[in-house]
């Protein structure tokens, strides 16, 4: 390697350092923005014939932040009503009377004194102390998120009118044979269709169904506990059972011994059998991959990259078996 090839090198790995400096804060949101292009491209390619490419990218961008922005302010202002009236609830007077069948039972249990309201009234205090205090700070993840969500929208404009000269040029950059491009780009292809219909899709579906346990038992604020159930469907092993678990439990301690039951049979079965089914089905169907590969890649994508990191994870993972598998076929031609 002569030295001009050297310090061309070194230019190319401190531009890139710097690069990924740049782009860390937001790393989240670009991520996002690329998985909306990736849901997006298929429309606006058939978009493009109509339109052309500048005025199908606006209008799918503005769609999408209309159908993302809209239900999105819609479910946290009734999220946000239930929580003030579960709040509510709990620090008020007679609603805490309901509190006296678990108290009952836990005192039965360990043979000592509890009382449910004194604990859950200091703990609101602490809270309403923790969030007081970190006013300032909730101002500044405001300011980040809405930098961040303004940034999302203007990649993803760019990606759609210009994915494809954005897709041409990484092919002519990367030094292999188009054929061996062609097989990996398609089974990374796949595999992102896996995660996003495995993940989203059954995570919303196995909430509402869940949803609809809570429902039939009589569970209040059936909609706020569905909205944290999908959320915790994202995640692997534990998922809905932290919402029907506990809420089974508390009816049985308050004597509706029946209801508890059948809420905990209808949560192990219906629930997770809707789990069992539907996620392996369709990242098998298209992945190709062991269902523990993925969830390697949700616990580890959600410590290295947050929220966003339950769907680039997995991702992640499989683009790398893909590519030692190429390798593998391909190692002759290479």
């Amino acid at each position: 390697m002569n030295a001009q090839r050297g310090v061309l090198l070194a230019l190319i790995a401190g531009l890139l350092v710097l690069s990924v400096q740049l782009v860390q804060p937001y790393l989240s949101f670009i991520i996002g923005a690329l998985l909306l292009a990736y849901v997006l491209a298929p429309l606006q390619s058939r978009l493009e014939d109509r339109l052309g490419p500048t005025a199908a990218a606006g209008l799918l961008v503005a769609a999408a932040t209309l159908a993302l922005l809209v239900p999105f302010t819609v479910l946290v202002i009734t999220v946000a009503g239930e929580t003030v009236t579960i709040a509510r609830q709990l620090a008020g007077g007679d609603p805490l009377a309901q509190l006296d069948g678990p108290e009952a039972w836990l005192e039965a249990r360990f043979a000592g004194e509890v009382d449910l309201a004194a604990e859950l009234g200091s703990r609101l205090e602490g809270l309403a102390e923790t969030v007081l205090g970190t006013a300032p700070d909730l101002v500044a993840a405001l300011t980040h998120i809405s930098v961040g969500l303004g940034l999302s929208a203007f990649l993803l404009f760019y990606l759609l009118r210009d994915g494809d000269r954005l897709l041409g040029w990484l092919r002519r950059m990367t030094p292999l044979p188009d054929p061996v491009q062609t097989r990996l780009y398609d089974r990374v292809d796949n595999m992102t269709r896996a995660v996003l219909l495995g993940h989203v899709l059954v995570a919303i579906i196995q909430g509402a169904i869940a949803g609809v346990g809570l429902l039939v038992v009589g569970v209040p604020n059936v909609l706020f506990w569905t909205v944290v159930m999908i959320l915790l469907a994202l995640l692997p092993f534990i998922g809905t059972f932290l919402v029907w678990g506990p809420a089974a439990l508390y009816l049985l301690s308050t004597g509706e011994t029946l209801t508890g039951v059948l809420l905990i049979g209808y949560g192990t079965v219906v629930v997770g059998v809707s789990d069992e089914y539907l996620r392996p089905l369709i990242v098998d169907r298209y992945a190709e991959i062991s269902p523990a590969v993925i969830v390697v890649g949700v616990i580890g994508g959600l410590s290295a990259f947050g929220v966003m990191g339950l769907f680039i994870g997995p991702i992640i993972v499989g683009a790398l078996k893909a590519t030692i598998e190429v390798f593998d076929e391909e190692y002759d031609q290479l």
